[in-house]
Parts: structure tokens; C-alpha cells; sequence
């Protein structure tokens, strides 16, 4: 009897083994926002290839925070486009104090190329009798501390709510101010909208279009307590959610893709311009206790003993929305360079902030000198987006994406090679079979350095052929970087 039950068990098991379905792969879609190289997305195999980091040049300086109530502690800047106009905001303040004084305010300045800016004379509040200055928040602490306004592209906001800004203290919260200029600002509310972290930096939100609703990034501690305010363990960064940016979801601490534990100062996390599903964090990374100038050298340059014993540089994160950012690269996106001017503390500290600079290149911004007398902000220019590549050595080397479908009638790159360099690309089935017509031998070598080139098989971009069929990539490449793809 008991044979009979272990051969029905038996049967009916391997009856549901057959039965049940194998989990597909999942499939991506490719469509006419490009898709960066910045991490593993898109990506199911490499041999003799690596994702690459790639360096910003160091372009000039745009800004020096010379006024007499900017200073050598201004921070906190943060870049915004709104039209053809680039706006600026930071915290001016000429003497080191505590978070949230009265000496600090929000200054302004513009520009129509990201290269020249001005400082205009808004005669909004005054400063020492004079209305003939740049300040756009004054006697509102401790909100000038971190000031740190969005340009809201949720459809339908009303015209005097197009600017957003969130700013506070662990004391009190975060709290909303709006702006229908973003010059002209006013706080919303008598209550923060997030209590629930520690805030002593600088914080900022967003509307995430994929994800439908405003994301706020923050300033956690990560052995804090249950309101996230003791200042224990490592800088870390949290995130709330809303739907309406007045009610927020609690707390939740990112995550980092189990890499070593950092202490992260501003996270600086904004939907990329090219393409809103992947966010980027231009960070400060924060050495506490890494001593590098003595205090001798930097009153040398103007500094006090307090902001030399620490040292801080520039890393990236990435995420596709949810609590985790990608550290897809531990080593440093901006190092702090040659000399002693930016191995004191709280220097190198990035603006938030990625925007257009020409047809081919992309600018952010970096403080340089904090603390010193010749305190400003520098730019830094990529390749439109250049952050990171797909990079084979001479010997070369291949790359096979994860299945995926074309939503777009040809497959286009933004690729560099050297002069003895080449990339093909072939088209596969899932199984890895060549689809006819778009193999390897099919496709016209791809060498030379363009941010926009289709891809050809045949004589042709063509690939309508392909709509709606599962395939994969696969990219050969001999000394050549490849920076994103998009079909279109």
C-alpha cells in the first residue's frame, strides 16, 4: 500500500514538474532614451570587457563666492534648467557658525550657456542697508542652510508652485517653500513634511515620471534611532515618497549593493536629462580623521584649524528608482588633484545639478577651496553621457546584452574607438543564434568617435524587421568604448 501512495506522490509530482511553467527572462525594451553603460541593466555577459569610469575634464571656474555674504563656507549649490535659462542657488555665508544661523542666506545667480554666469541684483531683501545683492531667502532659519530647490514637472502643478524647495534641520524637519519664478519664495505650511531623518545636509526631491511620484533624498546616520536623528555610524542617505508633496512615506535608508560602508555626505540624486528612468548621484564622499594638510599649510591659505583634518572627494551612484542605489565603481568620480587647496575638509563637495553644454557634452559643477578666501565652483565637462562606457583593451573583447525588443527602426551608439580600434555588432536570437541578415559579417566596422551613429547590416539601418522580436545584442569590441544605445 504504502509502495502505491510513493508512486502516486511520485507520479503527481513529476506531472507538476512538466506542468509548471519556467520563469522567462525578463525582457527589456529599448526605445529613444539611451541606455547607459553605468551599470548592469542591460548587460548579461562580458568577456575581456569592463564597464569603464570615465573622468570629467576640469573646465574653469564659473563662480567665486566673493560677496560679502557669500563667503568662504557657502555650500549646498544646486543647478537647474528652465527653459534656455540655467539657475544657480547656494548658501552664502562668510563665517563658519552652526547649522542654521542667522547669518546664512540663499543667493542666485543665472546664466544661458552654464559657462558665464551673473550674479543679478534682485532688491528683494536687504543685506547691511542695501537691497542691491543677489539674495533670495534672508532671516528664515534655519531654512537658509540647505535651501535646495526643484523645477516640479508633474503634469498639471499649478503656475505658482513651478519651483519647489525643501530645506531644514534635524531640530525641526524638512519643510516645503514654492516659488512661481523660483526667485520670489514662500514656506507652505505651519508642519515639515519629513521628521523622520537627520537632515544636516543637503537634501533634495524630485517628481519621478516612471515612478509617478515625488522622491526626496536625505541625510540618514546609519546606526541611528528610530527618528533617524542620532548622528551614529556612517553618513548615509534615506528616502521618503509622495504622491501630493505633502504626505511622505517613512523613512527608509538606501541601500548601497553590498559594497563597503562609506560615509556619503550629499547624494546629490536627480533623474538624468536624457533619460528620466536612471537617476544619477554625483555624491560627496567624506573622509573623516584623513589628515592630509597640517593646520600650519592650510592658515597658510586662508583657513581655520577646524576644516583641515578631514578629506573629501566626488563618487557616482546610480538606481533605476526603489531604495538602492548601483555602486557599480568604489574609486572616485572627481578626485580632489595636484596641490593642497582641496585636501581640507568639506572641499570637492559636487552641486546638484547635470546639464546639456553644446550638442556633444554635458557640465556639472564642484566646490573648490572651501574654507579658503578663493572659495568657488568649478565646471567639469563629459561627453554626453559619457559617466561611464563598455571598454575593450587592444586584445579586445565582446559584450552580450539581456533579451530585450527594438521599440525603434534603427539601433544607434555613442561609441569611440582609437584609430587601430573597431566595434561590430550582431544581432542574436535568445539562444545566442545569429539572426540572418544582422550577424557579425553582415555589419559595416564601426570605428571613429561619434555620440550618434547607426548601426549598419547590409547597407541598411533598417530594422524594422525585428519589431516586436526578442533578440539580444552582442557588441565586439577591439580598443573602443561604448557609451549608451538607443533604438529609434
Amino acid at each position: 500500500m504504502l509502495k502505491i501512495i510513493f508512486q502516486g506522490l511520485a507520479i503527481l509530482l513529476i506531472a507538476l514538474t512538466v506542468q509548471a511553467p519556467a520563469h522567462a527572462a525578463e525582457v527589456l525594451t529599448l526605445g529613444d532614451q539611451p541606455e547607459l553603460f553605468i551599470d548592469h541593466t542591460f548587460i548579461d555577459s562580458m568577456d575581456k570587457t569592463s564597464l569603464k569610469l570615465w573622468n570629467p575634464s576640469e573646465k574653469e571656474n564659473v563662480l567665486m563666492f566673493d560677496k560679502p555674504w557669500e563667503g568662504r563656507y557657502c555650500g549646498y549649490a544646486t543647478i537647474l534648467q528652465d527653459g534656455d535659462l540655467f539657475m544657480m542657488y547656494y548658501r552664502g555665508r562668510p563665517e563658519a557658525g552652526v547649522d542654521g544661523s542667522d547669518d546664512e542666506t540663499t543667493c542666485y545667480a543665472e546664466s544661458k550657456d552654464g559657462i558665464n554666469w551673473t550674479k543679478p541684483n534682485l532688491g528683494i531683501y536687504e543685506y547691511n542697508g542695501s537691497k542691491y545683492n543677489n539674495i533670495i531667502l534672508k532671516g528664515h532659519a534655519p531654512f537658509s542652510h540647505n535651501f535646495a530647490p526643484m523645477l516640479d514637472t508633474r503634469p498639471g502643478v499649478p503656475a505658482n508652485e513651478r519651483f519647489k524647495a525643501v530645506a531644514g534641520t534635524h531640530k525641526l524637519g524638512l519643510s516645503t517653500f514654492v516659488s512661481p519664478d523660483g526667485k520670489h519664495w514662500k514656506k507652505i505650511g505651519d508642519k515639515p513634511i519629513i521628521t523622520d531623518g537627520a537632515f544636516d545636509s543637503q537634501n533634495v526631491a524630485f517628481w519621478s515620471e516612471p515612478e509617478q511620484q515625488y522622491v526626496c533624498y536625505f541625510r540618514v546616520w546609519s546606526e541611528s534611532s528610530i527618528a533617524h536623528s542620532q548622528f551614529k555610524g556612517h553618513r548615509s542617505i534615506g528616502r521618503s515618497t509622495s504622491k501630493d508633496f505633502v504626505n511622505w512615506t517613512p523613512t527608509v535608508e538606501m541601500t548601497y549593493s553590498d559594497t563597503a560602508r562609506e560615509h556619503l555626505y550629499t547624494n546629490q540624486t536627480l533623474a538624468y536629462f536624457r533619460n528620466p528612468n536612471i537617476y544619477i548621484a554625483i555624491a560627496a564622499r567624506f573622509m573623516p580623521s584623513r589628515r592630509v594638510i597640517s593646520e600650519k599649510e592650510f592658515a597658510n591659505l586662508g583657513g581655520i584649524a577646524t576644516y583641515s583634518k578631514d578629506c573629501s572627494d566626488t563618487v557616482l551612484l546610480t538606481s533605476r528608482g526603489g531604495t538602492n542605489y548601483q555602486r557599480t565603481f568604489m574609486e572616485a568620480f572627481v578626485r580632489p588633484g595636484i596641490g593642497l587647496n582641496n585636501w581640507s575638509s568639506r572641499t570637492n563637495y559636487p552641486a546638484r545639478g547635470v546639464i546639456p553644454s553644446g550638442d556633444e557634452n554635458m557640465s556639472f559643477y564642484i566646490q573648490r577651496n572651501y574654507g579658503q578666501n578663493d572659495h568657488h565652483l568649478q565646471r567639469m565637462e563629459l561627453r554626453l553621457d559619457g559617466f561611464a562606457s563598455i571598454h575593450a583593451p587592444y586584445g579586445g573583447g565582446t559584450m552580450t546584452t539581456k533579451p530585450l525588443t527594438l521599440d525603434g527602426k534603427e539601433l544607434i551608439l555613442n561609441y569611440a574607438t582609437s584609430a587601430a580600434g573597431s566595434i561590430w555588432v550582431e544581432l542574436q536570437e535568445p539562444d545566442g543564434t545569429p539572426i540572418s541578415g544582422f550577424s557579425k559579417k553582415d555589419c559595416t566596422e564601426i570605428l571613429g568617435d561619434r555620440v550618434e551613429r547607426a548601426v549598419i547590416w547590409n547597407d541598411s539601418t533598417d530594422l524594422s524587421s525585428l519589431k516586436g522580436k526578442t533578440i539580444r545584442i552582442q557588441f565586439t569590441l577591439k580598443d573602443a568604448d561604448i557609451y549608451s544605445m538607443i533604438a529609434r
